[in-house]
């Protein structure tokens, strides 16, 4: 029972001596008419679920055990899929980090947005955000860990010794703490609302950016001693659990919770070091996994888990790497392909959701579904009209959550973005304009492989021979069925010309101008992030 609840019944019942309870009679219609008062204000915020949205960074399709793997422990995540409903083909809109996030928190596609390549604030002035939105609907907003997103308008860097305006706050999030970029990336600290976390005036932080887009940092060490590199996370899902113990039940919240692991460097901490069978890799998503399971502990503590829809997915697909392929781990399993790529393992993710108030438990959903309708989904099930003109590519699909075996698909068709191309999917079909990964797997377009050689990852495609390299005779384009192939080995383009044909006018519909030619490489500003590791 809610504990105001509790209280009122004590006070609306005198205890005899005998230890019977009657009412209190003088007061009983007071006491009625205050009882049916208070469960309307219960009911009202009973009425909106909390949200707490979970953003993994480059976590694979097969990195956990409810997806198949069998040599990384992922006992909380597991849990929530057995506790509510994991979608087997679900994807993020890019395969890197910052347009997705940006799709997620927008609606939109990246090239819909206005920002130029740089580090500046992605949202424009005025747009309506999945924060923004949920604020005006009542809710407490709060975002934590890797932003990602921009600070500022400065080019091509904010300075981070002032105060670092626009920001999280200004696009809907009451409160913000977490890394400015991925946790690899300099500056190498927390930010807290507008403001470096321990930093010291006489020690100011100075990006030097001639050695690349990142650039390096000198100076700040009191505010990096700040950000331990292994426990960046652990220290996120503390400040979750102490914002549910802060949150009432009579207004709404909504956590964006977006963990920095398993991006590179891969740092577990030490009581996670050594404790998986997939090397430091496996360890790290361990350590994200016991990571979860204290959010949803502090959920379960606080009474909240009922009516709390949890949403956990990945930015994009996951990354090979030579350890963890020794033990034979496969990040996206059979897919082809992994981050960067618009092959399948650049950019489908996994993605559960539990809501035990709403959503039953146990169910695998089949159908597609889009990050770019998170928005969307996530206003209607809270109750908030969108208004006319946000989340321009995002629709809702509440109903696949409320009734994933009966609900058809509502999305059969959708963009992909890699950070050397893109892809039409259209039900079962995808559709690559042009030779290659759309990414960084293939020599072609990327001599130097930024994580294992094409050979080491095993990928198995029709028009590459085993060293990546295209065949003399290979199509210029590709087209896969996934209902038959999903792993992408038989390229069919040349089986169905007039498909071909159809998906080439309709890719050139959906994209702007400077993606429509075949050979465009869009231009993504997490390319110079993707480095060996």
């Amino acid at each position: 029972m809610h504990p105001q609840l509790s209280q009122f019944y004590m006070n609306l019942f005198r205890k005899t001596k005998n230890g019977r309870r009657w009412p209190a009679v003088p007061h009983a219609a007071a006491q009625a008419t205050g009882l049916l008062l208070m469960l309307a204000q219960l009911s009202h915020g009973a009425g909106k679920p909390n949200i707490v949205l979970i953003v993994a960074d480059d976590l694979g399709y097969r990195d956990t055990g409810c997806y198949g793997a069998t040599d990384i422990a992922t006992p909380n995540i597991d849990r929530l899929a057995a506790q509510g409903l994991r979608f087997a083909d679900a994807h993020s809109v890019a395969a890197v980090c910052n347009p997705s996030r940006y799709s997620i928190l927008a609606g939109t596609y990246l090239w819909h947005s206005k920002r130029k390549n740089d580090y500046s604030l992605y949202f424009h002035e005025g747009q309506v955000t999945l924060p923004s939105l949920l604020k005006s609907g009542g809710y407490n907003t709060v975002a934590l860990g890797k932003w990602h997103s921009g600070f500022g308008r400065t080019l091509p860097e904010p300075d981070w010794n002032s105060e670092l305006k626009p920001g999280p706050l200004e696009v809907g999030f009451d409160y913000f703490f977490g890394t400015p970029k991925s946790h690899n990336e300099p500056p190498l600290v927390f930010v807290e609302n507008h403001l470096v976390v321990g930093l010291d005036a006489a020690d100011p932080i100075k990006m030097d950016l001639s050695k690349g887009v990142h650039g390096t940092m000198r100076g700040g060490m009191a505010a990096q001693a700040a950000r331990p590199t292994e426990r960046i996370d652990l220290i996120l899902a503390d400040k979750a659990v102490d914002y549910f113990a802060r949150q009432s039940t009579e207004k709404p919240f909504f956590m964006y919770l977006a963990f920095t692991a398993p991006h590179t460097p891969l740092t577990p901490d030490t009581d996670f070091k050594g404790k998986s069978r997939a090397g430091k890799y496996g360890d790290f998503v361990q350590q994200l996994d016991f990571c979860i399971g204290k959010v949803l502990d502090g959920l379960k503590q606080r009474g909240m888990e009922d009516n709390t829809i949890v949403m956990l997915t990945s930015d994009n697909g996951g990354v090979y790497h030579q350890e963890a392929l020794n033990t034979g781990h496969r990040s996206n399993g059979d897919l082809l392909g992994q981050k960067t790529d618009v092959w399948e393992g650049g950019h489908r993710v996994p993605f559960l959701v539990r809501w035990p108030a709403k959503i039953p438990q146990g169910v695998v959903r089949k159908e597609l579904f889009s990050q770019v309708d998170i928005m969307a989904t996530l206003a209607e099930a809270a109750g908030v009209p969108l208004p006319e003109g946000s989340s321009p590519d995002g629709a809702s699909d509440l109903a696949a959550l409320l009734d994933p075996q009966q609900a058809p698909a509502k999305r059969t068709e959708t963009v992909f973005l890699g950070t050397d191309g893109f892809a039409l999917r259209q039900g079962d079909w995808i559709y690559i304009p042009a030779q290659g990964s759309g990414g960084k797997s293939v020599p072609e377009l990327s001599p130097r492989p930024w994580s294992v050689s094409y050979q080491n990852m095993g990928f198995v495609n029709s028009d590459l021979d085993e060293k990546g390299q295209s065949k003399a005779d290979a199509p210029q384009q590709q087209l896969y069925s996934l209902a038959d192939d999903l792993g992408q080995h038989t390229n069919v383009v040349r089986q169905y010309p007039e498909r071909q044909m159809q998906m080439q006018a309709r890719i050139e519909e959906l994209l702007p101008q400077r993606y429509k030619k075949s050979t465009a490489a869009p231009t993504v500003p997490d390319k110079s992030n993707l480095k060996s590791p």
